[in-house]
């Protein structure tokens, strides 16, 4: 409702600032593509990165994956295993309790590495 009424004020200054553009020779179009250029340079240089350095991670990530895997072969089966006096007992009717302590141990470790990490962060 504002934008429709002017009064005079409002008048004089766009008259005022009403001018023709400057005769620049294509030098504003120049300027304006090339910060153009570079805003998209910054947003896919960080994608691109991503995918580069997952594509170099790949092989390193597949042997720490297998060498997991050999020894969690030689750890004894009672060192994995998380006792049950760890884990609240919460029973419910929709779920079973497998289910239920999964989903407990996953958020005690999920809060455990966001403390860690914002310790290690400070």
């Amino acid at each position: 409702m504002a934008e429709k009424l002017k009064d005079t004020e409002d008048r004089l200054l766009e008259a005022m600032f009403r001018s023709e553009p400057v005769a620049d020779e294509g030098f504003s179009d120049r300027v304006v593509s090339r910060i153009r250029r570079r805003l998209w340079v910054q947003r896919l240089a960080l994608p691109v990165a991503m995918l580069v350095g997952g594509a170099v991670a790949v092989k390193p990530a597949t042997q720490l994956v297998i060498a997991a895997s050999k020894l969690l072969t030689v750890v004894p089966q009672g060192i994995l295993d998380a006792p049950t006096t760890w884990i609240p007992q919460m029973q419910s009717v929709a779920f079973g309790a497998t289910l239920t302590q999964t989903v407990v141990l996953g958020a005690m470790v999920l809060a455990a590495g966001l403390l860690g990490t914002r310790m290690l962060v400070e």
